[in-house]
C-alpha cells in the first residue's frame, strides 16, 4: 500500500475515483444538505395537464450518501427552493436554524430555480455587506444563509456545488459559469469553505446523460445515486488532498482542540 497514492498524488483530479463506500466522508457524522428539487429526490410523474411532482428524500443524493457513508444526513431542502425563500421563510418555518439541526458538514446546492426560474441576478461575493437594496440579488440570500450556519456550528465544512454543464446550444452556459465563479468566490470569502465544481468535473448532463439518468425534466433514482456518488467521492477527493485541514472533525460542535 502506497499512501503517496492515495493523499498526494499530483495528477490526480476530482471524481478520477469513485469510492464505493463514500472513502473519507465517512469521517462526517452528521450532514446537511440545502437545496432545492434535486437535493430533494423530486421525481416528475405524468399528470392530465402536464406534470406533478413529488419530493421523495429517500432518494435524494443526501439519503443515498447516508446510507453509503453510514452518517446521518438531514434534507433541509424542497423542490424550486430558491435561496431567497429558504432565507426568508423556509429555514423558520421548518425549524432548521435550530441548533438540534447543527451539522459537521454543510452541503450546498442552490441557483437553478433562482437563477433560471426566478431570473435573479447573481450579485457578487460582498453583496451582503452593501447597504443597497438593490444588491439584494442570489449571492446576497446565499451568503446570508452561510453565515448563518456559520453561528450555529462555526467550525463546520461547507462545501458548495456548481452547476454541470448541459448541452453546449441551450442558452444557459454563461449563466452556470457566472454561477461557479460565484461560489468560487465564497470559497475564498469564508474559511472551511470548499467548491465541489461539477461545472469543470462532473459529466455533461447532455441529451445522452438524460436518457440514462433522467425521468422527464428531473432525475431517475439511478441518478440521485450517481449524484450521491459523485459528491461523496468529491468530498472524500478533497478530505485526501486537505488531511491537515480535516484531521479536527470529529471536534465539530465541541470545546475540544487538538
Amino acid at each position: 500500500m502506497k499512501l503517496d497514492d492515495i493523499f498526494d498524488n499530483a495528477s490526480e483530479r476530482p471524481l478520477d475515483n469513485i469510492p464505493p463506500d463514500g472513502g473519507y466522508t465517512a469521517i462526517f457524522r452528521t450532514v446537511a444538505c440545502i437545496g432545492d428539487s434535486l437535493s430533494s429526490g423530486e421525481f416528475e410523474a405524468a399528470a392530465e395537464k402536464g406534470s406533478s411532482y413529488h419530493d421523495m428524500y429517500e432518494y435524494s443524493w443526501g439519503q443515498f450518501m447516508a446510507r453509503m457513508c453510514g452518517c446521518k444526513v438531514y434534507n433541509m431542502s424542497r423542490g424550486g427552493m430558491t435561496a431567497k425563500e429558504y432565507w426568508e421563510k423556509f429555514a423558520d418555518a421548518n425549524g432548521y436554524w435550530n441548533p438540534s439541526y447543527a451539522a459537521q458538514c454543510y452541503i450546498i446546492a442552490l441557483g437553478v430555480n433562482d437563477l433560471f426560474g426566478k431570473k435573479q441576478e447573481v450579485g457578487i461575493a460582498d453583496d451582503i455587506d452593501s447597504p443597497d437594496p438593490a444588491r439584494m440579488t442570489f449571492a446576497y440570500y446565499y451568503a446570508h444563509i452561510i453565515e448563518r450556519l456559520k453561528k450555529i456550528q462555526p467550525r463546520a465544512k461547507f462545501f458548495l456545488m456548481t452547476m454541470p454543464r448541459g448541452d453546449e446550444d441551450d442558452g444557459k452556459q454563461e449563466l452556470r459559469r457566472a454561477h461557479r465563479e460565484l461560489i468560487h468566490a465564497f470559497a475564498e470569502k469564508y474559511d472551511n469553505t470548499y467548491v465541489l465544481d461539477f461545472f469543470e468535473y462532473a459529466p455533461r448532463y447532455d441529451a445522452e446523460f438524460r436518457r440514462n439518468f433522467y425521468m422527464r425534466g428531473h432525475m431517475n433514482p439511478a441518478g440521485y445515486l450517481l449524484t450521491a456518488k459523485m459528491t461523496a467521492a468529491y468530498i472524500d477527493y478533497i478530505i485526501r488532498h486537505n488531511m491537515r485541514d480535516f484531521r479536527e472533525v470529529g471536534f465539530i460542535g465541541t470545546d475540544l482542540h487538538a
